[in-house]
């Protein structure tokens, strides 16, 4: 499981910086004025895309001017910086003196790109500024602001500038800005204490006191001129005028409107986002004519450089000019714009951005960028994954693709299904549902983008109508079958209470029907995330193992191995692990044998009669391999079923945090992660063989989370070729049952058994689909069984 750490879309409490014109009446809310203006020293000049991607300058930087007729010492002065929301401030100290006039230049951070340095600095500092939103005080002291909306007037500060969406400012924001644009004062000589009309967003030019001629009057432009067909507007970073529309939906900071007179290009949407920086006093139709700044804002600001951007109006002004009927929805699927069924993108290589191709007829990515901002309807959407935490609901039209036998859609090598949109829940709740059900009617909405992803955001809660989807339960094995379970239980320790462990002991017994052996993944220590220094886990195994005779199953005993104290990712503190479980009351035998520990390698020995063993059980494999560097070690345990061998590795391999996201800004998306699994994959792969070569019909079980797909190629290193390759259980079901997770609507493989081929004739298996499709779950992803007959090698 992969954490994820989120925040809603610019909602926080935000200064207005707009002004609305009724009836011709001019109606603006402005911020307090700071202290008075400087005659001093001023602020020129904010960069904060210094080497980020298309930028010309390697480094951010803060520009001063010198407005007075003498000399200022800037000893014991310092510029400093806070994000858009932020109250702590980043610090740089300035030395030496500025002369009348002259120009005064701080270095900040560095980015990886840029071609151009900046000429040299008067001082340096390290502070990352964001290439959009921000605050920078020019501070007469050394101590950091403490302040969080209320700095442009605290005392000490000189003078002050807010970009973009920053929540404190000279009397309105300056302009969002860019990697390619800075906030640049028009006139350096003058301040009087306002940034939006004082600052223009410009290129950057460090040490280059001309003044920037005042705004040019404003372009006539239509919605869909403004929105292009590209992922960039054609008019970023231009004054827009005479922009009309009808509003179709409203945020708590801005609104959506729609040209209700399209043109005949299907590439250019015709609804577009108005950021006004508080509840804006429009309503859905009204009718509306704009003028504003053409900015491309990037969700998650300099965090979220794999995100797309969302093309919008800045600094608008706001006209209604009467009231007119919100256009018809424009329907996405059958009977209307129907989404291509297999490609987000297959011709760009990088940036989507500046790429120059857009095709929105075979490119999933291009399709729903066509459609940015515009009221849209789905004709009773299908639901192909359970209601998340963030409130988000995946859904499909109907007529989508390769689907699974209980209502999901399945994700494979050559089809990430980009049909899907995500319903979320910015302007209206969006209710529980699980995999397999609809919504009712023309479920209607505007398109927005955010964390990665296409968000589609209906204006009323939609009705959930049941798919008659339920947990599934597996039959039990036989008594010749040995039943080998595979089960994450998602970061359990003591601290869960008692409705976690109920939960999953009423799992093991009805679902699973109390399987033999079980692999459990994801088990902390006895005091979980406290980083205590604690590692042992026999409180938390111990409660499980009791649980389960509680809700009418077996006796289990457990074997495991510490690990080292932080070393092996996972919550810090937690000491995450993975662990055996089997039953005391069947046939079932653990073979203890002493010498295992978190850093000692378990090997592969043999007896008197040639027959392998494991030098010790339960064992780690390969702990000393760079693969395992904060991940899981795999643990190694050797059973007897009736009188049989059995060995059985149980993994928890690498996660895919990190990778880049499937609608994300990099085409195609970079799987950063991958090579790690694919080394954890060859030195289990490795283990087997070393099994294999002492007994080529030893009986061998992988299973675990192995955080891949059935078609990855780290499943292909774990199967291996030749008479040693093992049979990956789950790419021997159909693809339509092949999935044990489900993220972002996508049902997909991560976890899996494997078995050695000699198992293979007598065996079943089953993936339990009780947890992934629906949204009170358990864990969070589905467990799995094999059912297998060890034999002796003889009879092989």
């Amino acid at each position: 499981m992969s954490a994820q750490i989120r925040s809603r879309r610019r909602l926080g409490a935000l200064v207005v910086t707009s002004s609305l014109v009724v009836s011709g009446a001019v109606v603006a809310v402005v911020a307090a004025p700071a202290d008075a203006a400087s005659s001093t020293v001023v602020i020129t000049e904010v960069y904060g895309g210094g080497g980020n991607s298309g930028a010309q300058y390697t480094h951010d930087f803060i520009e001063l001017t010198n407005n007075s007729t003498s000399p200022i010492d800037l000893s014991g002065w310092s510029v400093q910086y806070a994000s858009a929301a932020g109250t702590t401030w980043q610090v740089t100290n300035l030395s030496g003196s500025i002369a009348p006039g002259a120009a005064y230049l701080v270095q900040e951070a560095q980015g990886a790109g840029g071609t151009t340095p900046l000429p040299a600095p008067d001082a340096t500092g390290t502070i990352p500024m964001s290439s959009s939103s921000g605050k920078v005080a020019l501070v007469n002291g050394q101590t950091a602001l403490t302040c969080g909306a209320t700095c442009s007037t605290a005392a000490g500060v000189v003078d002050f500038v807010g970009y973009g969406t920053a929540n404190d400012f000279e009397t309105a924001a300056a302009p969002g800005l860019s990697n390619t644009t800075s906030a640049t004062r028009k006139v350096p000589t003058a301040d009087a204490d306002n940034n939006s009309t004082e600052f223009a967003a410009a290129a950057p030019s460090p040490k280059t006191l001309t003044s920037t001629p005042p705004d040019p009057d404003p372009v006539d432009a239509k919605i869909h001129d403004i929105q292009g067909s590209a992922h960039l507007s054609p008019l970023a970073g231009k004054v827009v005028g005479n922009v009309t529309g009808v509003v179709t939906a409203k945020s708590g900071n801005g609104f959506w409107f729609q040209d209700p007179q399209p043109d005949t290009d299907p590439a250019t949407s015709e609804g577009l986002f108005v950021f006004t920086g508080s509840a804006p006093t429009v309503n859905a139709g009204d009718a509306v004519t704009v003028k504003g700044t053409v900015t491309e804002f990037r969700p998650g600001g300099s965090g979220g450089t794999d995100n797309l951007t969302t093309t919008e109006l800045t600094n608008p002004t706001i006209t209604v000019t009467g009231t007119a009927a919100v256009p018809a929805p424009t329907i996405v699927g059958p009977g209307g714009r129907v989404p291509p069924s297999t490609v987000i993108d297959d011709d760009s290589t990088g940036d989507v951005e500046t790429t120059g191709t857009f095709q929105p007829a075979t490119d999933g990515l291009d399709f729903w960028e066509s459609l940015e901002g515009m009221w849209l309807g789905i004709d009773r959407p299908q639901v192909t994954g359970p209601t998340s935490s963030f409130r988000e609901l995946s859904v499909v039209p109907a007529g989508s693709s390769v689907r699974t036998v209980r209502g999901g859609i399945v994700l494979q090598k050559t089809d990430s299904n980009p049909e899907r949109v995500l319903l979320d829940d910015v302007l209206a709740p969006i209710p529980d549902a699980k995999t397999g059900d609809k919504l009712a009617g023309v479920v209607a909405g505007v398109l927005d983008y955010s964390f990665g992803n296409f968000k589609f955001l209906p204006t009323q809660t939609p009705t959930v109508v049941d798919g008659g989807v339920q947990r599934e339960s597996t039959r039990r094995s036989s008594p010749l079958q040995v039943s080998v379970a595979t089960f994450n239980v998602e970061n359990l320790d003591p601290s869960d209470g008692a409705a976690k462990f109920d939960g999953l002991a009423q799992t093991v017994v009805r679902n699973l029907a109390s399987p033999d052996i079980i692999g459990l993944e994801e088990v902390q220590d006895n005091d979980g995330a406290t980083n205590s220094g604690t590692t042992a886990a026999d409180v938390t195994l111990n409660l499980l193992t009791a649980a389960i005779v509680k809700a009418g199953g077996p006796k289990y005993a457990w074997r495991q191995i510490d690990p080292v104290n932080n070393a092996e990712g996972g919550e810090p503190g937690g000491n995450i692990r993975v662990a055996f479980l089997y039953r005391t009351d069947k046939p079932v035998k653990f073979v203890d044998r002493a010498g295992g520990g978190s850093t000692v390698p378990t090997t592969i020995v043999t007896d008197r009669f040639g027959r392998p063993h494991l030098s010790s059980s339960p064992g780690r494999v390969d702990p000393a391999n760079p693969a395992w560097e904060a991940a899981r070690v795999p643990l190694a345990g050797e059973f007897t079923w009736h009188g049989q061998s059995l060995f059985v590795v149980v993994n928890h391999f690498s996660s895919k945090g990190g990778d880049d996201p499937l609608w994300g800004r990099t085409q195609p998306p970079v799987q950063v992660t991958a090579p790690k699994r694919h080394q954890q994959a060859q030195s289990v792969r490795g283990f087997v063989d070393q099994l294999l070569a002492k007994d080529k019909g030893a009986n061998v079980i992988v299973l675990g989370d192995i955080n891949d797909f059935d078609f990855s190629r780290t499943t292909d290193i774990l199967v291996g070729s030749g008479k040693t390759a093992l049979v990956d259980l789950p790419r021997t079901l159909p693809v339509k049952e092949r999935y044990s997770y489900v993220f972002e609507g996508n049902s997909q493989i991560l976890d899996q058994i494997l078995i050695s081929q000699n198992l293979r004739p007598a065996s079943s298996y089953d993936i339990v689909h009780m947890n992934s499709e629906f949204p009170d779950q358990i864990s969070d992803h589905d467990p799995q069984v094999a059912r297998v007959i060890p034999l002796p090698s003889w009879v092989r």
